[in-house]
């Protein structure tokens, strides 16, 4: 096994750091666009809170279908099983069905 390397180790947590500051971003840009919309209607907190929330929305669901998408985050427990879940659960008997 190759021991690693300290620049590959902090460019593995360069997308961590852009999917915190994109979901940062997401809450603060749908805030400031509450805030311009409560300023022009007059309606001061409603659309700051429902940006907010909005915001916030829309930055988890960014980083987790990117999460998600990524091949290097897959399970690594022992044998690709869920914890709590025997081998009998995957076998196949030979006729096509399982246990």
């Amino acid at each position: 096994m190759e021991p690693e390397q300290p620049d590959k180790a902090i460019g593995q947590g360069y997308k961590y750091l852009g999917a915190g500051l994109r979901f940062g971003g997401a809450i603060v840009m749908f805030l400031l666009a509450g805030l311009g919309l409560d300023t022009w209607l007059n309606t001061k907190p409603l659309f700051i809170l429902v940006g907010t929330f909005v915001g916030g929305g829309l930055g988890f669901v960014s980083i987790w279908r990117e999460m998600k998408a990524d091949p290097a985050n897959r399970p690594t427990w022992k044998g690709g099983r869920l914890p709590g879940t025997s081998r009998r659960d995957d076998e196949d008997d030979g006729d096509g069905r399982s246990r």
